[in-house]
């Protein structure tokens, strides 16, 4: 039968339950700015009625219930969404640092300024066309000087600049890479916890909180996925492998490459295997650092030396006012020291590879003389060898322009003398060298008796760069090349000593019919004037103005797509965090609305608990013999 104190029982848990809504309420209000909160809901539940058939059940029929008590508490979460926001979190992370770097990049180039290497270049030009006027002069010539060394100048700050920007990001990919650890590790902690708190039959709701705020920032370093199926095997995925498998991390290192300048590589800990980078802000960072700003220091490199090859080239040529000829302008510095360019790649100590940079003919061309010949040029690309076909029709002009839109890492340029050149270009690859001619082939004659570059056609004449002494297969008992410059030139080219310390050895005149230059003769530096407007760059880039202007605009471009991209990702990223705030945040005025509504269960049962015990009272105290 009903005990006589079940009205007692039925109130307190009455009380307790009202107590747990309370506090389960002021803990919300409480986290209602804490990042990553989900706001908790208790849910209330009828207690277990009498129903057994013997003495523990009423006489009367049905069932009396016996209170109400707390089934659980339960956090407002919506796992679909979670997913959303992991997946679209690593473009965030992407974008944002992407943005960051190209905005730094866009700022080292100073356009429109007097002080950009465009500005400081334009000097150049104008103070070559005022000595081919006052040749005589050596205000002239000190003006050339001086402008040349602030050229170079420029140069050398724009490189260093680009230079300390890709480090800046090294230091940002292996601090990435310890947060990604860091955050991996804190997430397998938490996996743990979280299982030994269900094992015990309760909601690690905090736990879980705080799972999902870490599993969100990971999400904006890597691209991962999250499989969540098995409450008690919480994994976390990127490029196909695990990085968090319960409590089982595996971590990434940052690995220096040494075919990459030092520079490191992201790998897995564990075997030192290539993680496959797909999205978040590593990704975005080695990106930017071997791709992007590599490709702005190679670009810069390139133009620095094929801008200084061609001036050297006119110099050479040319004699100064103190009657010296065949000095350089700029100083080139050999990668090898061998004359022949010869090599030890391997690092065995012994020759095996040649470094050339530049190869050019013995024979004067016309640009629109039609070649009358048939062939197929091979040459080196940065995914393999690229072929370049010519025929008889094809003027000199057709097939220049043919081998420089190739996509061959080789330029071809006729010189001041018509002779063809063709010059290494920077690697795309990180492990091929820039500035070193892999492979020149030619199936017919337009390199060998032609242009007078190789000495034999097919692939027994081929100049290839793996083994020493390739020098051979060029054409003539004194081929014309050079051996590949030293890494980066747009760091270390300067005008030469020779010039620098006696400006009457800049050489203004050409001379004519092999006599020295006169006095009044100012050809030379006519001629180095003219290249600012001759076609010396590659492909589509035919002229050093036009390299100036694809630059700042390439990094304009690149710049503006990312913060396009960013703006798009953040507008996406606020719609899913304002739904997940919605459903999960914290509602002060609900929770207001909770609070009175628990305060007033608890006062009834309070006033329930009062009147039941005045009836005990009554019964226990008052009802006489």
């Amino acid at each position: 039968m009903e005990s006589t104190f079940t009205g007692i029982e039925i109130g307190k848990r009455s009380l307790v339950a009202n107590t747990e809504g309370l506090t389960t309420i002021g803990n919300n209000v409480s986290n209602a700015s804490t990042e990553g909160y989900s706001r908790e809901r208790v849910e209330l539940t009828e207690f277990d009625p009498l129903y057994m058939p013997d003495l523990t059940r009423e006489d009367t029929p049905g069932q009396i219930g016996q209170g109400v008590t707390v089934a659980s508490i339960e956090r407002v979460h919506d796992q679909f969404l979670e997913q959303r926001i992991v997946a679209q979190a690593n473009r965030s992370g992407y974008w944002n640092a992407r943005n960051d770097y190209l905005l730094q990049v866009e700022q080292i180039y100073q356009e429109p300024t007097a002080l950009s290497v465009r500005g400081l270049m334009d000097k150049f030009w104008a103070s070559w066309q005022e000595l081919s006027v006052y040749p005589s002069e050596t205000a002239a010539r000190e003006a050339v000087l001086q402008r040349s060394q602030a050229l170079m100048d420029g140069i050398h700050r724009n490189y260093a600049q680009l230079k300390e920007v890709r480090d800046m990001i090294e230091q940002d990919v292996s601090a990435t890479v310890t947060q990604a650890n860091g955050l991996m590790s804190d997430i397998a902690r938490l996996n743990t916890q979280i299982v030994k708190v269900r094992a015990m039959g309760d909601n690690p709701n905090e736990l879980l909180d705080q799972r999902d705020l870490l599993v969100r920032k990971l999400s904006t370093l890597l691209n991962i996925t999250v499989d969540a199926r098995d409450p008690n095997a919480y994994n976390v995925h990127t490029g196909g492998r695990q990085l968090v498998q319960g409590g089982i991390v595996h971590y990434l290192s940052a690995l220096p490459d040494v075919q990459n300048e030092g520079y490191s590589t992201v790998v897995w800990a564990a075997n030192n295997e290539p993680v496959r980078l797909e999205g978040g802000k590593l990704h975005a960072l080695v990106e930017l650092r071997d791709v992007d700003v590599r490709h702005e220091i190679q670009k810069l490199d390139n133009m620095t030396m094929n801008f200084a090859d061609m001036v050297n080239e006119i110099h050479r040529a040319g004699y100064g006012a103190n009657g010296k000829t065949g000095s350089d302008f700029f100083t080139e510095l050999p990668f090898v020291n061998n004359v022949t360019g010869n090599y030890d790649r391997a690092g065995t100590g012994k020759f095996d590879s040649t470094y050339l940079f530049r190869i050019t003919g013995s024979n004067p061309l016309s640009p629109k003389e039609q070649i009358g010949l048939a062939g197929t040029i091979t040459l080196s690309g940065a995914d393999g060898n690229v072929t370049v076909a010519y025929s008889p029709t094809d003027t000199v002009d057709d097939l220049v322009k043919r081998i420089n839109n190739s996509g061959a890492e080789v330029v071809a340029v006729l010189n001041n003398q018509g002779r063809l050149s063709l010059k290494a270009t920077p690697a795309q690859a990180e492990g091929n060298p820039d500035f070193v001619l892999r492979h020149v082939e030619d199936s017919g004659q337009f390199l060998v008796g032609y242009a007078g570059i190789l000495a034999q056609s097919g692939a027994a004449g081929a100049y290839d760069w793996g083994h020493a002494d390739a020098v051979r297969s060029l054409r003539g008992p004194q081929p014309d090349y050079a051996v590949a410059p030293l890494t980066h030139p747009s760091g270390w080219i300067e005008v030469s000593p020779e010039v620098s310390n006696d400006p009457l050895a800049i050489a203004a005149g050409l001379g004519k019919d092999g006599q020295p230059a006169q006095p009044g003769d100012g050809s030379a530096a006519l001629a180095i004037a003219n290249l600012r407007i001759r076609p010396v760059m590659i492909g589509q880039l035919t002229t050093f103005d036009e390299y100036f202007s694809n630059a700042v605009a390439e990094i304009g471009l690149k710049g503006q797509a990312a913060q396009t991209a960013l703006d798009t990702q953040n507008a996406i990223m606020k719609d899913l965090n304002d739904r997940r705030a919605s459903i999960s945040g914290v509602n002060i005025d609900e929770e207001l609305s909770n609070m009175i509504k628990f305060q007033h269960g608890y006062a009834a049962a309070a006033r329930f608990i009062t009147e039941m015990n005045s009836m005990l009272d009554t019964l226990i105290n008052r009802m006489g013999v």
